[in-house]
C-alpha cells in the first residue's frame, strides 16, 4: 500500500534549509496497513476509476484515508441543523466554526501544511517514460508498483472514448 512521508528525507544529495516541511513523498510499503485498509483502499479506487469520466479529481481520498487514521484523536462535532425561520445564534456559529477546525485538523500534516494533489506535471510523465524506455533505463528507476500506479493514472485520465 502507498504511505505519504511529509518531512522526510535527507541525504548528501538532497539539501534543505527548513529541514525539509512542506515535502511530500508517497513511499509503497507492501505490508502497510490492515487487510481492512488495503480494502478499503481499492474500494478508493474502484470508485474513482467508475466515475472518472464525470469527476477527474481523486479528492485526495488515499491521502484523506491515511490522515484520518492517523489524527483520531480529534473528533468533529456533530452538525448544527438551523431552520430557514429560526434564528441564528451565537452558540450555533461558534459550534460550526469548531466543527470546520477539527475536520481541518485532521486534514493538517504533522509538519503544518495541508498536503494535496497536485496533478499540473504529469503531462510529462509519457515523455519520461519513452525516454527511460529508449535508454533501457525503465526498471532500474521504476519499481512494479510505480508502473502499476503510472499504468491506473493514465488509464484514469484518457479521454472518453466518444
Amino acid at each position: 500500500m502507498w504511505k505519504l512521508k511529509v518531512a522526510e528525507g535527507g541525504s548528501p544529495w538532497l539539501r534543505t534549509t527548513n529541514n525539509h516541511v512542506g515535502r511530500e513523498v508517497w513511499e509503497f510499503e507492501a505490508d502497510f496497513g490492515s487487510p481492512e485498509d488495503r480494502a478499503q483502499i481499492e474500494k478508493f479506487r474502484e470508485h474513482f476509476t467508475k466515475h472518472r469520466l464525470e469527476q477527474k479529481h481523486s479528492a485526495d481520498l488515499l491521502m484523506r484515508y491515511q490522515l484520518s487514521k492517523e489524527n483520531q484523536g480529534i473528533s468533529i462535532l456533530p452538525q448544527v441543523k438551523i431552520n430557514d425561520n429560526e434564528v441564528i445564534t451565537e452558540d450555533n456559529v461558534a459550534t460550526t466554526l469548531r466543527r470546520a477546525l477539527s475536520f481541518y485538523s485532521t486534514l493538517q500534516n504533522n509538519d503544518g501544511h495541508w498536503a494535496g494533489d497536485y496533478g499540473g506535471p504529469m503531462f510529462l510523465m509519457p515523455g519520461m517514460i519513452i525516454a527511460l524506455s529508449i535508454t533501457g533505463a525503465l526498471n532500474a528507476v521504476f519499481s512494479s508498483e510505480h508502473k502499476r500506479e503510472m499504468i491506473r493514472y493514465l488509464y484514469n485520465h484518457q479521454a472518453s472514448p466518444f
